[in-house]
């Protein structure tokens, strides 16, 4: 009887340390205390900041919906390079999406060394291998980060620490600010907006902010030209 209270002790044991990995939580180092709708000092920025329109994508990188609208974003990058900062924040929706948490601290630990964004499309752009099939995403996670020529050594003690995780729970804790539930949710320049349904319409929600922001949106300037 002794063995077997013992080894249900070291089986729930296991169990929370599982749970710890992989569930976001709130603690004094990952809660987020400032305003949202700013852009933080380590958000992921595309294009730069400073632009007339800042649009947030609070994604999880398991998701098929957010895998549906990484092209169109990518599409719409380099037309409004000059215009809109595109930033991403995490959201993993562990109790559906298993292997979220882990895809996220892989593109983290990328950030780290300054590959981030390269991560971040490998990942959404593979999803479909490490995201449904029942295998070891660590170690694809890693063959990814070989590919993209990263410090192995640096990328493995990244992945697994504590500080990334708590980079990843701060996104998470930053979307109670927006009533996030779901991904991919979008804040436009502080505002949440409805997911636009095409590339062609997320474009003229960009252009009317642009607009409205005192900008000349790409399609009116290349009609003037």
């Amino acid at each position: 009887m002794n063995r077997f209270w013992i080894i249900l002790a070291v089986v729930i044991v296991g169990l929370g340390a599982l749970f710890v990995i992989s569930k976001p939580k709130d603690s004094a180092n990952n809660s987020f205390k400032g305003d949202a709708r700013q852009l933080q000092s380590d958000d992921h920025v595309r294009n730069g900041t400073g632009k007339k329109v800042t649009l947030i994508e609070y994604g999880d990188l398991q998701c098929p919906s957010c895998g549906a609208f990484y092209p169109i974003l990518k599409q719409l990058e380099t037309p409004y390079n000059d215009q809109v900062s595109f930033v991403f924040r995490h959201f993993p929706l562990i109790s559906i999406h298993p292997n979220a948490f882990a895809a996220a601290r892989a593109a983290e630990a990328a950030g780290n060394q300054g590959k981030f964004f390269e991560m971040h499309d490998k990942l959404y752009e593979t999803q479909s291998v490490w995201g449904e099939v029942a295998t070891n995403q660590q170690t694809l996670f890693e063959g990814y980060a070989q590919e993209l020529g990263l410090d192995m050594t640096k990328f493995k003690t990244d992945y697994a620490s504590t500080a990334v995780s708590d980079r990843i729970n701060r996104d998470v804790s930053s979307a109670k600010q927006f009533n996030v539930s779901g991904t991919p949710t979008f804040i436009l320049n502080g505002v949440k907006i409805d997911n636009p349904g095409s590339e062609a319409d997320f474009a003229k929600v960009l252009d009317d902010a642009i607009t409205k922001a005192g900008g000349t949106p790409p399609s009116a300037s290349s009609q003037t030209q």
